[in-house]
């Protein structure tokens, strides 16, 4: 049974179907503009458009790959589960809420430490510097009360 759930992600506002299409409208119009200007003489314009679009292209491919990044921290009775997902690559850890000890963060890089029985973890990448302290003092007292 789990006591408390966190996913901690960031603030994406457009998923990544959105972004494509959104780049697709783009496109249209930037060759449109572009077709009026070749066929005006103006054929350099077609050019700087291609290397425009394949430059916001790849920024929006760089953007969407990690648009869908998260953690997700569980509290159970017998464990606690935390899950990284990082350009759909998934990292599983299962600690011993018992025996797992929260580092809040020193300094503003810093991210939450969590250690049991030698194995670390750290979390809160999505979250600001205040964020971070607020989510492992609530955390702390999460697991405090689970023991």
């Amino acid at each position: 049974m789990v006591t408390r759930e966190w996913v901690l992600s960031r603030n994406c506002s457009l998923s990544p179907r959105q972004l494509g299409s959104a780049y697709a409208v783009l496109c249209c119009m930037s060759l449109i503009v572009a077709a009026v200007f070749t066929l005006s003489g103006a054929w350099l314009i077609l050019v700087f458009t291609i290397l425009e679009l394949s430059a916001v292209g790849l920024a929006f491919l760089l953007y969407a790959r990690h648009a869908t990044d998260r953690e997700h921290i569980a509290l159970a009775d017998d464990c606690l589960l935390v899950e990284l997902i990082q350009v759909e690559q998934v990292e599983q850890f299962r600690l011993n809420p018992r025996w797992t000890r929260v580092e809040s963060p020193v300094r503003r890089s810093d991210l939450i430490g969590l250690e049991s029985n030698g194995t670390r973890v750290e979390v809160g990448r999505f979250l600001t510097e205040w964020k971070r302290r607020e989510f492992a003092r609530e955390l702390k007292r999460a697991l405090a009360s689970a023991r």
